[in-house]
Order: C-alpha cells, then structure tokens, then sequence
C-alpha cells in the first residue's frame, strides 16, 4: 500500500482518493489506574463507506471516536491495539506527528457547531484556517477557490457575503454544514462525525445526513458516524456496529442488523425506536449499563437481559460469526430475534372538553413577530403535540401558555378562566396547575442545589408545604420516577442525563398540575432512555388524568404519544389533526414534507 505524507503539501496530491480506508484492531482505552473504559474494539471502514457505531450514552462511542484521531480526554490513555490509516498505526504517532494528520487527513465533525466554531471569527476564514495551517494548493487563490469549493458541496451559498457572516447569523443547520465542509475541504482520508444531527429538525438533519452522504462518496473517504438513534444511523450507514459498555457486541451490514438483529441489545434498541408507521409499541430498556470499574465478569449486558442464563454470568463471550459478514457477541444469538417487539395499540383521542383554549394567539420578541393570530384547543386528559422544525414558533407557544413570554396579545383560558400572559400576573393557584419541563436537564436544574431541594422548592412556594411533610412527598415522587429517595441528597453533576430528566419531571409533577407542557424534553436522549422517559409520562397522564402539551420536531416519537397533532409553519398552524388521522391522510404540503425526510427504521 502507498503511504502518503500528511506533512507534505496538499497541492502535491490534490484530491487524493483513498483505497485503503481504515482498520482498527483491539483497541483499548483505560484510565490512569488501569480501569478499561473501551476494550477489544475492532471496526473496518472501507474508503467510501460511513460505518454507524450506535449505543447508549456511557457506552465509550465517543472515546472510540477520539482514539481514530489519536487522542483521549484528559485521564484516560490509549493502552493497546492500533488505528490503521494509509498504511500508519495512528497509535504509534508522536503529538507533533498527529498535529500533521489532524485537519489534513483525519477530521472530526462535533455535536454542537455552536461551540465548536469561533464566534469572533467569519465562517470563510474558518474554512480557509485549516487550508492554511495544511498549506493547501499552490498558494492563496488555489485555498479562496477551496473555500468556495467546499462551501458548495455542502450546500451553503458560495457567494462572499456569506462567507463574510459569523456563525450566530446562520441558522443552526447552516453551522453544522460549516463543521462539515471544514472537516472535508482538506479530502481527508478519516472523517469521524460524533452526533452531528443530535437537536436538529427533520428537514435541516435530511440535509446535513445528505451531505455527509454524498461527501464521503466524492471523497473518497471513510466516514464514522457516531449516533445513540439507530434510525438516523439505517438512513445513511453502510454497516453498523452496537457498542455496549466499551465492547461491540454486535457488528453487521445496516438492512441485516436492523431486520434480523443478533444480540439481545441491539434487539431492545430497535424496540426502543419510535415507529413512524405506528406498527409497534415503544419500550424502552430497564436498568442502565454499568460503569467501567463496575462491569460484570461474564456478558456485560446480562443484568438487564430477558434471554440470561447462567453461563451469561461466567465470562464475556467471544465477537463471532452468526452470519454471512455479521458477528456478535452472545451465546444465544439464535434465540435473538425482532419478535420481542410488541404490537402497538394506538389511542384514539377521546371527546372532552378543551382544558386549554388559545384564542388569535400573536406573540413576537421585539419587532419580530413569531406567532401569528393562532388558535389552538388542548382537550382534557390527552396529549397534543405541538410539531414543526427550528423557527416555527413551538417553544414560544408553549413558554407564552406556561406565562414565560409576556410580549403577546389574544387569549388564554385554562379550565374557562382567562390567562394573564406574564407568570407573576397569576394566582398562586393558577402558576401551580401549569408545570413545565424544559429541553435541557443539564441547564434547567440549579448546580448548587440538592435534588431534593429542587424537587420540592415548587411544593414549598406554590402549596405551602413545610418540614417533614415536604421532605416524605419528594421521597416519594423520586421513588414514582423510578430514581430513589436518596437521591434527594445528590447534585445535578452526579446524575446520568436521563436521570437529570427524571428529576425534572418528579419537580414539574410534585404540585400536582392538570396541564404539563413538555418542550423538546427527549432530544438529547438516548432512544433507550427516551422510551422510558415517555413510558413514565403516560403513566402518570392516566394516573393523575393529566393534560399534556408536548412540544417536539420528532415525528416518529408523536405517533406514539400523542392522540393529536398541531403542526406550526412560520409561527401558524397549518394543520391540526387526531394523531392518526394526520399521518395516514396529511392534508397539507408541509407536513407531507416532514413525514417524507423522517429517518424510520422498518423492523
């Protein structure tokens, strides 16, 4: 195999295709006492193909990610295998070595491009930074000519004005293509994309899905596409592998792993899935993978497994054929199929009266009008949701309804009473039957406040409730979101994402509320957690007969909470149907368009 010299330049081998692709075999990360966080790791990405690593969080997909460009987060280090690219062991290389490698022929493409690209900075000379620092093309019209280039192939304008913009001027799709066309301008021969979609609408993620796509094949290059939802990963994967708590446990072409499924993880991860067509129920997976210095001898996913036998427990099984280019890493892999996916048993919305009633609804944030004349009917006991993509007025519909956003005008009743647009215009009584659970756990929750503190501040301002009463009813409503008492004794930073999640809602419910507005509440999740999470809120919906708002862009994920469905576009409701109803018949161009670029997974 011919080795190209990263440290050469790039005008030297412009557009170089890259046969090779990547191997990476037994790679081990461990932390400085030795604990190993991934293990045993091997993957093969051919050039020109996208491998999809999926699992839950904690599973170490992004530890894998990091190690393909030759580093780790602080307190852990490569301890063993190697990372084949173009004939070089990434493993083997110094950091000045690396520096030549990384941005020239191996790139990454983060979660969030609002922190990863500079704000202080225009978005063309962010491109044009990493042709400079890889000395690029003959010279400084071959790297003007680049960023243009580069800029096209993601789909962004590729006049000067935009290049001129800064990133708070593009829309967050925008941001995330200009990651992208900085990962490809150099022709890498790796790309590693750790969740690039993770909070993005369906029609911005179609496109940047897209993108990467059509990228990796004119490229020439291997792609790892690092994701927790297995649907986005089907649409665009070649093959897949399920990681689970540092090993693979299962590694297959994309149609064989998701229809036929050899490992019972990944089989409750399809389970776990929401299901545009509605043919099966959503359920999520019980108990949460161990942690690295806690696994369990023998199958590490064996205390949460329905399949379990003894021998489970005495060693971890071996990663083995079970099919024609399909391994996976369970002594049972012929009892593993998708049957344990149950049929799903939709509910029809039932004829009640509206709890909520918003009435020629115009809101706006200075000048800028966001919602326009809109009326909208919540029946009592069901769940409507509120769905559109980034811009469409949901979260300021739903912050105006809970009274977080004053600047509006039309009308609001709850239970037939008029509704004040400004939180502290209302009755004590009328803030309490409003609960509101918002999108960031990590955000919404005071850091330098106790769960306990937290989950009980709105029974103490709200109903009044003092000393061992409040502190017997948090334990309670912690023990009725499946977490514990003692967890009131803990941190927001010592709780898993799901967790955190789960302590906002046990907050929202403790006042006992008859509306409970939900914004974007599972977006960062695993799907894992996510079914759990919603799994929980049905509950409670028919054990309290709670009314719910639910405010989402995943569609897939309506179809199995909610008995009906207001689609917003530009601030307007432009169709508002039962659930049912809306995606068998969509009567209107919009929401055709949303269902069409929804990533499914057909089981």
């Amino acid at each position: 195999m011919s080795v190209v010299d990263p440290t050469a330049p790039l005008s030297d081998h412009p557009r170089r295709m890259n046969a090779g692709g990547l191997q990476v075999r037994g790679l081990r990360v461990e932390t400085r006492a030795g604990v190993a966080v991934v293990d045993g790791v091997d993957l093969d990405v051919p050039a020109g193909t996208v491998l999809g690593l999926v699992g839950e969080s904690g599973s170490g997909k992004t530890t894998v990610g990091t190690a393909l460009l030759g580093g780790t987060r602080r307190g852990l280090r490569i301890a063993g295998g190697s990372v084949l690219l173009e004939g070089i062991d990434l493993t083997t290389l110094s950091e000045v070595e690396l520096r030549g490698w990384r941005g020239s022929r191996v790139s990454y493409v983060p979660q969030d491009p609002t922190t990863a690209l500079d704000p202080a900075m225009r978005v063309g000379k962010q491109v044009r930074e990493v042709l400079d620092c890889h000395d690029y093309g003959s010279g400084p019209d071959a790297r003007a000519q680049r960023v243009t280039e580069a800029f096209g192939e993601v789909g962004l304008p590729t006049d000067g004005e935009f290049a001129l913009r800064y990133p708070h001027q593009l829309s967050g799709g925008q941001q995330q293509r200009v990651c992208i066309a900085i990962a490809f301008a150099t022709w890498p021969a790796l790309v590693v994309l750790d969740e690039p979609t993770t909070g993005l609408d369906v029609t911005t993620q179609s496109l940047v899905l897209d993108t990467v796509r059509k990228l990796t094949q004119q490229h020439g290059c291997a792609a790892l596409y690092i994701s927790h939802d297995l649907a986005v990963v089907s649409t665009i994967s070649d093959e897949v592998a399920v990681l689970y708590a540092g090993s693979v446990v299962e590694r297959a072409p994309t149609e064989q792993l998701v229809h036929r499924p050899r490992h019972p993880y990944t089989s409750r991860l399809v389970a776990a899935v929401p299901d545009l067509a509605g043919r099966r129920a959503l359920t999520g997976i019980p108990g949460g993978a161990p942690s690295p210095g806690a696994r369990p001898p023998g199958c590490r996913f064996e205390p949460r497994c329905t399949l379990a036998v003894d021998e489970c427990a005495r060693g971890l099984p071996p990663l083995v054929p079970v099919a024609d280019d399909h391994l996976a890493r369970c002594i049972r892999s012929a009892d593993v199929s998708p049957a344990e996916v149950r049929d799903r048993d939709p509910e029809v919305g039932r004829a009640a009266d509206p709890l909520l009633r918003v009435e020629g609804l115009s809101a706006r944030y200075g000048k800028v009008s966001v919602l326009h004349g809109l009326s909208l009917d919540v029946p009592r006991g069901t769940c409507v949701a509120l769905l559109g993509e980034s811009g469409s007025g949901k979260t300021t519909l739903a912050r105006t309804i809970a009274g977080l956003h004053r600047d509006a005008e039309g009308t609001l009743s709850l239970a037939g009473e008029r509704l004040p647009f400004g939180s502290h215009e209302r009755t004590r009584q009328t803030r309490a039957a409003i609960a509101y659970v918002f999108q960031n756990p990590y955000s919404s929750l005071n850091p330098r406040r106790t769960v306990g503190d937290s989950v009980g501040r709105p029974l103490r301002v709200l109903r009044g409730v003092r000393g061992a009463e409040l502190d017997r009813r948090v334990g309670e409503m912690l023990d009725r979101v499946y977490l514990s008492s003692h967890y009131a004794q803990r941190y927001p930073d010592q709780l898993s994402g799901g967790e955190r999640q789960r302590v906002a809602v046990a907050r929202a419910l403790i006042s006992e509320p008859t509306l409970l507005v939900c914004d974007e509440i599972t977006s960062a999740l695993d799907v894992s957690v996510q079914a759990n999470l919603v799994g929980l809120i049905e509950e409670f919906r028919h054990e309290l007969d709670l009314t719910l708002l639910f405010v989402t862009h995943d569609i897939a994920l309506v179809r199995n909470v909610a008995q009906q469905v207001a689609v917003l576009q530009a601030g307007a409701i432009v169709e508002n149907a039962p659930t049912e109803r809306l995606f068998t018949d969509p009567q209107h161009a919009y929401t055709r368009e949303l269902l069409e670029t929804t990533p499914n997974l057909v089981s």
